[in-house]
């Protein structure tokens, strides 16, 4: 009898993975749940295992050579930040994300931080709470419309942000290094560069990927250089910001607030200075849920395992390079 499938799932954020395993099933594989994040743990599994399921868990150059039977990784999301990806593919193993994961959650919560700030909504809530009525404490208001929304990254999510944003009749500014006429065009933006952007806009929003270029682009320079009354919302990866200088910014007047769903340190440290400054907006990571993305994610991150364990190409594969690997270890047709 041959040996059952196993997929390893390194960490996870919902509370069950039956649709896993009912999909799973279908090719009598069986899942192994990491007791822990450790890479010891991981190492302690990862030679058993055909494949990889990882959600925010650092799948290390360690762990990955040491799933010395996997054809595949599937990261439950977009970003590839806390994978290995230049080692899996060396070894023959396909890499693969969700790319259409949470588009419209995270959409959805940057205008809402965006909104929040603009509106002061959680410090007015606050002050009826304190038994005050005080409309003018923190930062002056001023009428949305008109007032300029500058996007960094233009990827799926910021492209959703867009129409959106339009909506409350801000007007849009991009900066990508891929940001082509095309989408200019289609979307209806006005494209700048990223010193322009910084300088000139009202609200921030950063939605470009954690990479060794964006590490801190937001940082002490371009801070002191946004308008004094601007905002800074972060959905992206806590790590594109400096933080240390972030919370100069805000304690110094800077610029006027920030809202931040993602952090370097998650959860954070008890004692991170931005807990405790009024104009920061901070959210534990949750732009991404409502239960239908998560549904979503984990069906489609099974079945791509599915895919690459039967032979076929995944749909989202995000290292082709490696087809070309003699090494190859998916018997991709």
């Amino acid at each position: 009898m041959s040996e059952r499938i196993k997929v390893l799932v390194t960490d996870y954020a919902w509370s069950t993975l039956e649709p896993e395993r009912d999909i799973l099933s279908s090719i009598g594989a069986d899942l192994i749940v990491a007791e822990d994040e450790s890479e010891t743990t991981f190492v302690k599994h990862a030679p058993n295992v055909d494949a990889i399921l990882t959600n925010w868990a650092r799948v290390s150059t360690h762990v990955i050579e040491s799933a010395i039977k996997c054809q595949v990784i599937v990261r439950y999301g977009i970003g590839l930040d806390n994978i290995d990806v230049e080692t899996a593919t060396r070894l023959g193993i396909t890499v693969v994300n969700v790319p259409t994961y949470c588009l419209e959650e995270v959409s959805d919560h940057a205008m809402a931080l965006i909104l929040s700030l603009a509106r002061k909504i959680p410090r007015l809530d606050q002050e009826v709470k304190k038994r005050g009525w005080n409309r003018n404490i923190g930062p002056q208001m001023y009428r949305l419309r008109g007032q300029k929304l500058g996007l960094i990254g233009f990827g799926k999510i910021a492209q959703l942000i867009v129409p959106k944003a339009q909506g409350f009749g801000l007007q849009v500014m991009a900066y990508s290094p891929t940001l082509t006429d095309e989408r200019v065009k289609k979307f209806n933006v006005q494209r700048v560069d990223l010193e322009k952007l910084v300088t000139t806009s009202d609200f921030i929003s950063l939605n470009c990927p954690l990479t060794p270029k964006t590490h801190h682009l937001i940082n002490a320079q371009r801070l002191q250089s946004m308008k004094s009354t601007a905002y800074l919302v972060n959905t992206a990866r806590g790590d594109i910001i400096d933080n240390n200088a972030l919370h100069e910014a805000l304690n110094k007047g800077w610029i006027a607030g920030a809202g931040l769903d993602v952090l370097p340190e998650e959860p954070p440290s008890p004692d991170l200075n931005l807990l405790d400054l009024d104009n920061a907006i901070i959210t534990p990571h949750a732009a991404f849920w409502s239960e239908e993305s998560i549904y979503d994610l984990q069906v489609t991150a099974a079945e791509e395992v599915v895919r690459v364990l039967t032979s076929q190409m995944p749909l989202s594969l995000m290292n082709p390079e490696v087809l070309q690997n003699s090494n190859l270890r998916a018997k991709i047709e």
